[in-house]
């Protein structure tokens, strides 16, 4: 009997240095849990993740959609009810126009032309880079575009690195302080906020900031004749004009940003790294900030990224309620007036915009996070 025992005793030894016992010992019976070398070995370096989309996909999908948005872009102004050559008569006076004058301005803008011809037209116009003429300006629809673009650009910019920076701050406050009454309180105020539309906030904005407090000017982006002054004048006036604005298309994203930064906060609280560094007595401050809002911050920058394309059709309401000369309130203008050449230029430039910074945010993400890559 001894020998028997210690023949199993030994058995079972070895049965459980050398490898996982089988499950009849109480080893385990999952395949995963085998050594390497019984284990089948797949190549999976080469295979593209289900669900997952790589750059030339991304970048073919980008550009279908915007040959879609360029015969759209094409359709939906002469969708619109009304005349461009009436609207344009109408501006110069109230008098009946004789029928000869009527059918010489269709001609020169091509407008008695058949759709399709106009469509083939537009086209090849598109293609050489010519936007077509203005037909309430008399001037290239380009030209008009560069002059009001680098306005959307200054008023988006600033409202996204606005909400970035109060999104990013107070998300990391709450995230670390989770459920405190501070937390609570800005949750409540951001969410409160960012449910007003951005034309009704702007509105209220307007009517106490500028009318009723004259803290900020009512309308415009810069004072008349400020061009006189000097250069650091000239910045001051344009950031003057700007307050306003942009903070009410900031507010439009604030929310979203925070409660971002804050979920990644909370996931980040019970990391092994924040316990470690609490052992070794490092200051709360530094691995709030050092450790925990920077291994949060990749959702927040590939979130900032996709909002920055829905940013740019909002800013269409807002620079309409501050009258911002910018791409928005050239729209604007362009559609009271028919003005299809520079309605189609608008259209064209804000969906490309919208396309390209969709694809700047997907190769952000792919860059910044290799679980995304193909």
């Amino acid at each position: 009997m001894v020998g028997t025992d210690s023949a199993a005793s030994l058995q079972c030894r070895h049965v459980t240095t050398t490898g996982p016992a089988p499950a009849a010992f109480g080893g385990p019976a999952d395949p995963s849990d085998l050594p390497e070398e019984v284990l089948p070995v797949r190549d999976l370096g080469s295979r593209t993740r289900p669900g997952r989309r790589s750059w030339p996909a991304v970048v073919v999908s980008s550009a279908m959609t915007v040959l879609l948005l360029v015969t759209l872009n094409f359709l939906l102004p002469r969708a619109m009810p009304g005349d461009p050559v009436e609207a344009l008569l109408s501006l110069g006076t109230s008098n009946p126009v004789e029928v000869d004058t009527r059918q010489r301005l269709e001609e020169y803008y091509g407008l008695d032309r058949s759709l399709p011809a106009q469509y083939r037209s537009y086209l090849g116009d598109l293609a050489r880079g010519d936007l077509g003429l203005s037909i309430r300006h008399n001037v290239p629809v380009t030209e008009l575009l560069l002059a009001r673009l680098p306005w959307t650009v200054l008023l988006v910019g600033s409202a996204m690195a606005v909400a970035a920076l109060v999104g990013l701050i107070a998300g990391i406050h709450s995230g670390w302080r989770r459920g405190s009454l501070a937390d609570q309180g800005l949750l409540a105020g951001f969410m409160a906020v960012s449910s007003i539309p951005p034309f009704f906030l702007g509105s209220v904005a307007v009517f106490l900031f500028a009318v009723k407090l004259d803290w900020f000017p009512l309308a415009g982006a810069r004072t008349t004749f400020a061009a006189s002054s000097g250069p650091l004048a000239q910045v001051l006036d344009v950031a003057y004009h700007l307050v306003l604005p942009a903070s009410v298309l900031a507010l439009t994203f604030l929310l979203t940003l925070y409660l971002v930064m804050r979920s990644t906060m909370v996931g980040e609280l019970g990391s092994d790294y924040l316990l470690l560094g609490r052992a070794k007595g490092l200051l709360e401050r530094r691995l709030k900030y050092r450790y925990a809002a920077r291994n949060a911050l990749l959702p927040v920058v590939t979130e900032l990224a996709l909002l920055l394309g829905v940013a740019v059709p909002i800013a269409i309401f807002v620079e309409e309620v501050f009258a911002y000369p910018g791409l928005g309130r050239l729209l604007a203008e362009s559609a009271f007036a028919r003005d299809y050449p520079t309605m189609q230029g608008c259209f064209l430039l804000l969906s490309l915009l919208v396309v390209v910074l969709n694809l700047v945010a997907d190769l952000v993400n792919a860059r910044l996070d290799p679980r995304v890559r193909g």
